[in-house]
């Protein structure tokens, strides 16, 4: 499994995969590969056919080979897009398939072929992004890769690319770096190419004007961009005519309430019976992805029916975000409002007071805080922003009337404090702050940057919202996120976890010796059920973690995708109880667990045994593991036996154990 946000280039990844294996240059123990997109098997939703079928259907030429026998060769299967998936992908009721020749619902055939009962021999490659990615089980996938985009100097590389002219290039990466909002979203490649888009023409026309600072400046620009370039292209308008006509502005309300409406469902995609809903005529759909193809584009699977998409995520969250905003603007209704019938929304104008521009953004608020999966959050990033009076100059041809009063922003960012202050989780703050950023107000994180400069950071004294400040700075600063060392801000349990996102962000924490407990075992046995993490190395040493705590790290390690490499729990007042669990993570199938660290913890020999039993099984991943003392006694007779097993049955070879009383290796 593949996993990254959307635009980070997991598509393109498994083009080049592909293309590569055809042109001969990589891969070549395999003879076929099938690459699928869940655009392409969504529209056969209603269709039965065996693999074999499916095969055929998609992939013409082996049935005019005649090749039905595939597991006769060595076979890939890449099913792209996971996230845009229609299916319901019913793993725990699906029936049980074997035949390949069978005929069923394309969703029973995709459960069968990914959990291994249909043409166990073939591999899969699935890629999602992050938040879709628990619709597989675990059990299925026993490698996880992430895409995680541009590094700091490869953005740089890529705008110096793009502009030839170095003084440009200068410039723009220079303003880039002066705004953290788009410098971080700059390592996804699609966004560059946006802001790449904007800045030229900003540049162009507006000689030593000012650039966008923000996320939905620069959207709103990008908007601006492409009515141009259709006003140029299609309609013979000059470079100064007003930005939008009578049809560009429908064409925008159109997308914008499929934006929307689309959003809502958690749909990506869309058919023609989704543009029917939202008053897009189908005929009209090529002249939509003609016109506006940076914003909208239209693609054809292989021999399927049309679908819609917008060009990334972020665009048909922007456009969402529009539709609520102008609708509430130009007409008064608050399409967030559960309150509201479709008959109120449609036909009754609410006045537009400050209450009630207050309870649309406090409602957005609400609602992208309660989302399970993060759904909402650019979208309020970009709805807040909207209200800033900037942006609704940018917006004029669009909007009927003024729009918002500054007061009422002034409450928005006082809800939004407000909200920070409570018991949020920590993703949700971050995102909040980046809201903020929005709304051009910086005070929280100001505050805590000139602690953090000055040294003088009392962690005792900072309040939920200080320490989510503190948070934010971490992740959002350039500084790298490598190792994170908790003695560094409070040897504390509330600290941890005031900053596991930090942790999550990280690929080493050292926490040892810093009084924590069961408690905080819990708190990262929840990284791995996170949309993004790269811890692989944890130091948890001299804590009073117990065996309750260990058990929970265990379950966390054995129930997702977490592929944590070096655990070290040494002097953590662990019995033999411990490590009942830890041979069980030890010959868990898809453990990366390659160094344990268990010296000077009572394990007894009954638990020690446990731990070798765990080290028989072919899964077994673990090249170190370090034991107290006394377990050496009953583990040194049987290391020969272990060794000569691990050879003959895994082929695996220089494995080491390494124990304390003396660090002699054993081979």
């Amino acid at each position: 499994m593949t996993k990254g946000v959307a635009g980070i280039g997991k598509t393109v990844l498994t083009q080049k995969f592909t293309l590569d294996w055809a042109e001969d240059k990589a891969n070549q123990d395999i003879q076929f590969t099938f690459p699928l997109t869940f655009r392409e098997l969504n529209v056969l939703k209603e269709k039965k056919f065996s693999l074999v079928e499916l095969v055929h259907h998609f992939f013409t030429e082996t049935k005019e080979a005649g090749i039905c026998r595939f597991e006769q060769f060595q076979v890939v299967f890449i099913l792209d897009g996971l996230d845009e998936c229609r299916l319901p992908l019913d793993f725990s009721n699906n029936q049980v398939l074997t035949d390949v020749t069978e005929s069923t619902s394309v969703d029973v055939l995709l459960t069968n072929l990914i959990r291994g009962n249909l043409l166990p021999s073939a591999r899969l490659w699935i890629t999602t992004r992050p938040a879709a990615a628990n619709q597989i089980p675990p059990q299925c996938v026993d490698m996880v890769t992430e895409v995680r985009g541009f590094t700091d100097p490869q953005k740089e590389e890529y705008f110096r690319k793009r502009f030839r002219d170095e003084e440009q290039a200068r410039r723009i990466i220079s303003h880039i770096k002066t705004s953290r909002s788009l410098h971080i979203m700059c390592h996804i490649p699609v966004f560059c190419w946006i802001t790449a888009t904007v800045l030229e023409d900003v540049l162009k026309t507006r000689e030593g004007g000012e650039l966008p600072k923000t996320l939905t400046e620069m959207y709103i620009h990008f908007l601006v961009v492409q009515s141009k370039v259709k006003n140029i292209k299609y309609d013979g308008g000059a470079e100064r005519d007003p930005h939008w006509s009578p049809e560009s502005r429908e064409m925008i309300e159109s997308l914008g309430k499929l934006a929307f409406e689309q959003l809502q469902k958690g749909n990506l995609i869309f058919y023609e019976s989704d543009l029917t809903e939202c008053g897009i005529d189908i005929r009209a759909a090529s002249v939509y992805s003609g016109v506006f193809t940076q914003i909208f584009k239209e693609e054809r699977g292989l021999y399927q029916d049309k679908v819609f998409c917008f060009v990334h995520l972020s665009v048909q969250e922007f456009l969402a975000a529009l539709h609520v905003h102008l609708t509430f603007i130009n007409s008064g209704v608050n399409l967030l409002s559960e309150q509201q019938s479709t008959t109120l929304k449609s036909e009754i104008r609410l006045k537009k007071d400050k209450d009630t521009v207050i309870d649309m953004y406090q409602s957005a608020v609400d609602k992208a805080l309660q989302s399970p999966n993060g759904h909402l959050d650019l979208f309020l990033r970009f709805l807040v922003g909207l209200s800033m009076q900037n942006n609704q100059t940018l917006l004029r041809g669009l909007q009927t009337t003024r729009g918002c009063h500054l007061k009422s922003n002034r409450e928005t960012v006082q809800y939004i404090k407000k909200k920070i202050s409570e018991n949020l989780s920590a993703e949700k703050s971050v995102n909040l702050f980046h809201c903020l950023n929005e709304l051009n107000d910086g005070s929280l994180v100001k505050e805590i940057q000139q602690y953090l400069r000055s040294g003088s950071l009392s962690t005792d004294k900072l309040s939920p919202a200080q320490w989510s400040a503190v948070a934010f700075v971490l992740l959002s600063s350039e500084n790298n996120l490598d190792v994170f060392d908790l003695k560094k801000f409070s040897a504390s349990e509330e600290t941890l976890l005031r900053l596991l996102p930090v942790v999550k962000a990280s690929n080493k924490a050292v926490l040892s010796s810093c009084n924590l407990s069961e408690r905080s075992c819990e708190a990262l046995s929840s990284i791995p059920s996170s949309q993004s993490s790269f811890l692989k190395e944890v130091e948890l040493s001299n804590n009073d973690l117990q065996d309750s705590g260990v058990n929970l790290l265990c379950a966390g390690l054995k129930c997702s995708h977490w592929k944590l490499e070096t655990l070290r729990i040494n002097v953590c007042n662990l019995s033999e109880r411990s490590c009942e669990s830890l041979s069980s993570l030890l010959s868990f199938q898809f453990s990366c667990l390659r160094e344990l660290d268990l010296s000077n913890n009572d394990l007894k020999d009954s638990g020690v045994k446990l731990l070798f039993d765990g080290l028989g099984n072919p899964h077994c991943k673990l090249e170190t593991l370090r034991v107290e003392p006394g377990g050496v006694r009953w583990l040194r007779p049987g290391l020969r036996k272990y060794f000569c097993q691990l050879t003959i049955d895994t082929n695996t070879v220089n494995r080491k154990l390494r124990l304390s009383d003396n660090n002699r290796k054993v081979e």
